[in-house]
């Protein structure tokens, strides 16, 4: 496990998958993550690379060959993954193609996920290369769980989320069998910027919006207030999404979805599939940051 440290936060990352696994405040060692239990779930903030959701039939097919992907792709949980640099505030890990990556998905590339620690708030950054000599095609997204309640005198359902600004805004529905979105929406925030949370939100599993203008959301407490806020522009997509019953919740944003139980499962034709060109970079962050008054 690596660690940043400064007056107000410390952060673990495990370097399998480059995983952020820890905020904890220094002050009153309060833990704002997920603790990952396994029998409940066993991630805390996997980075969704190259795909994210599930494939129709966990494959996809580019210039007539055929290839699988598991669900959310294979950076999660990646032990190839390698530290590329480390200061202070800052570690950047790296993701090369090999011979084992081009069997599931054939584009010659480099990935680097980084986390920066700014005083109460967490810059993670994602950065694409494409060293292939033809269009890469590719989703990012991340999927970082936040202990919910945060505190022992409180419970779930004294929690929500509020959105940046009022939305009217349906789900996008995901076939409880395949995982995938199967063209059923539902109303979810009808003209409100906030959403309760409680423990039957999840029962059709994730909360999937494509059409949010907000780009910052923020857990609120109804006991403490603002806990943390998730800020993420460069995300079109977000997924809010817990295990029913668990004590934790999603906040994910993304650049991709599954794909449709209609796809034709060409990957060039995946819905909001990102392409690359040969020899240019792409670059996607986002923010988590931790309520300052809870920490000092």
């Amino acid at each position: 496990m690596l660690s940043l440290k400064n007056n107000l936060l410390k952060i673990n990352v495990n370097p399998v998958g480059a995983e952020l696994s820890a905020i904890t405040s220094v002050n009153h060692k309060t833990e704002f993550m997920w603790n990952g239990n396994p029998d409940v779930w066993n991630g805390i903030a996997p980075v969704l690379f190259p795909i994210v959701g599930g494939l129709k039939d966990d494959t996809f097919f580019h210039e007539g060959k055929s290839y699988k992907l598991p669900r959310h792709g294979f950076a999660r949980r990646n032990t190839s993954i390698q530290l590329h640099e480390q200061t202070e505030d800052k570690l950047t890990f790296k993701l090369v193609s090999d011979a084992a990556l081009l069997e599931q998905y054939p584009f010659q590339f480099e990935f680097y996920t980084s986390y920066e620690l700014t005083e109460n708030t967490i810059v993670v950054s994602h950065e694409v290369k494409n060293l292939d000599d033809k269009d890469m095609y590719f989703s990012l997204g991340a999927h970082p769980a936040f202990r919910c309640p945060v505190f022992p005198d409180e419970k779930y359902s004294d929690y929500y989320l509020e959105f940046e600004t009022e939305e009217h805004s349906e789900t996008h529905l995901l076939d409880p069998n395949s995982g995938l979105l199967n063209n059923q929406t539902e109303l979810t925030l009808n003209n409100t910027n906030k959403l309760p949370l409680h423990y039957q939100l999840f029962e059709k599993d994730a909360l999937i919006f494509k059409d949010l203008k907000s780009k910052k959301v923020t857990l609120m407490s109804e006991n403490k207030g603002a806990i943390l806020s998730v800020s993420y522009k460069d995300f079109p997509y977000l997924g809010i999404w817990a295990k029913p019953n668990a004590d934790y919740v999603c906040i994910e944003p993304w650049l991709g979805v599954a794909d449709n139980s209609n796809s034709n499962q060409q990957l060039k034709d995946k819905e909001a599939i990102l392409k690359l060109a040969p020899n240019e970079v792409f670059k996607a962050s986002y923010t988590i940051s931790i309520e300052h008054s809870l920490l000092v």
